[in-house]
This record gives structure tokens, C-alpha cells and sequence, in this order.
């Protein structure tokens, strides 16, 4: 049980803390600010988790594992359960402060949800939505598995990877406010309802799918450097 402590635990620490950047900040720290709110929470889990559990915090990136070779798919469901709940939860207890504003509306202010098209951010269309959360998903568990690989410095991982999902909200707030991870969705689209729950089959299809093929061409060795070495 420690392994799906911790990953509830992570889990609920980064959508706490990344949408409750946007939420209750986002007008004052702007798109930047968000985008290391979510970056710093997973640095710090990686290093007060990832001994005990490798800080997966996302059911894509159980899944690229899976798909890589490095954990049985049995664990990886568990890894989900714990998750998925984390995600819950936090969403929940973010309702809960936001709600502490007297000018707060869940319908109004959101809850931090991932989407896209006409009234969404940048009103990006689906195809574009559905590309950027496949492409950073792919590039994204490239970087954790490349960076977890025993011929790479361990005590670096965590920064490169909470470096490398700064870089991904950089680019991408504006497109899907950026999930590549089903529970971080999940969690804020259960409680914000309507389009964000009609549109959360992207936010779950694409990041699962670019963190799969990530792990197929590291299990195929074309980018693992201790398979080729």
C-alpha cells in the first residue's frame, strides 16, 4: 500500500497545486506562473515520492512503463486506482476553498478543466487539442523514461522532468490548459461538469496514446541507451 499512498498522495499534491494556481492565482501569476505551479509540484513529489513509488502521478505515464517494459500491467492498474482518486480528491478540496469566495461560481470560474474550441482559452479546434496532448504525452514520458533509465543520473530526473511539463504549459495552456494526464482531468471535470465532462475522452484517448507509443520505442530499444549499450 505505500506505492499507491505515495501515488495518491503525488497525484492529489499537482492538481491541488497546478489548478489551484489557475484558479485561485491564475490572474495574478498569469499562463507563466501556472505553468511552474505545475512543474515545482511535480519536482518536489519526485523527490519526496519517487523512492518509494518512481512518482508516476499519471495514469499515461503507468502505462508508457507498461508499454516500455518496466512494470507489469497488474501494478500499473493500481498505480491508477490511486491516482485517480488523488485527482479526485484534490479537485474536491479545491471546490471546497474556491467556494470560500463570495463571488465564486464553479460554472463562472471553472475548476481548472481541460478543453478546447469556441469559448475555451484559445479556441483551438479538436484536432489541434488531440495533437498537442499526443505529442507532449509522447515527448513528456520520452523525457521520464529516458531520465529514469539506469545509464542516466538519478538525482537530476526530477528536475528535468517537472522542467520538461513547465515547458509543456508554456506552449500549451492556451490550446487544452493542458492535461497529459487522465486523473489531473478527471478530477476538475467531474465537479465542473458539462463540456468539460463531454470532452474528457480526449484528455484520456490522447495522453495514453503518446505515452504508449513513447514506451513501445523504448522497449523496442531505438531510445533506450542501457538496451543499446
Amino acid at each position: 500500500m505505500k506505492k499507491q499512498l505515495a501515488e495518491f498522495l503525488g497525484t492529489f499534491t499537482l492538481v491541488l497545486f497546478g489548478c489551484g494556481s489557475a484558479v485561485i492565482a491564475g490572474a495574478d501569476i498569469g499562463l507563466t506562473g501556472i505553468s511552474f505551479a505545475f512543474g515545482l509540484a511535480l519536482i518536489g513529489m519526485a523527490y519526496a515520492i519517487g523512492p518509494v513509488s518512481g512518482c508516476h502521478i499519471n495514469p499515461a505515464v503507468s502505462l508508457g512503463a507498461v508499454a516500455a517494459g518496466r512494470m507489469p500491467l497488474g501494478e500499473a492498474i493500481k498505480y491508477i486506482v490511486a491516482q485517480m482518486a488523488g485527482g479526485i480528491a484534490a479537485a474536491a478540496i479545491l471546490l471546497m476553498i474556491a467556494a470560500g469566495k463570495a463571488d465564486y461560481s464553479v460554472a463562472a470560474n471553472g475548476l481548472g478543466q481541460n478543453g478546447w474550441g469556441t469559448g475555451y482559452l484559445g479556441e483551438y479546434n479538436m484536432y489541434a487539442a488531440f495533437l498537442f496532448e499526443f505529442i507532449a504525452t509522447f515527448l513528456f514520458v520520452a523525457v521520464i523514461l529516458g531520465a529514469t533509465g539506469a545509464a542516466a543520473p538519478a538525482q537530476f530526473a526530477g528536475l528535468a522532468i517537472g522542467l520538461t511539463l513547465v515547458a509543456i504549459h508554456l506552449v500549451g495552456i492556451n490550446i487544452t490548459g493542458v492535461s497529459v494526464n487522465p486523473a489531473r482531468s478527471f478530477g476538475p471535470a467531474l465537479f465542473a461538469g458539462g463540456a468539460a465532462i463531454g470532452q474528457l475522452w480526449l484528455f484520456i484517448v490522447a495522453p495514453i496514446a503518446g505515452a504508449v507509443a513513447a514506451g513501445l520505442l523504448f522497449k523496442s530499444g531505438m531510445l533506450d541507451a542501457d538496451e543499446q549499450s
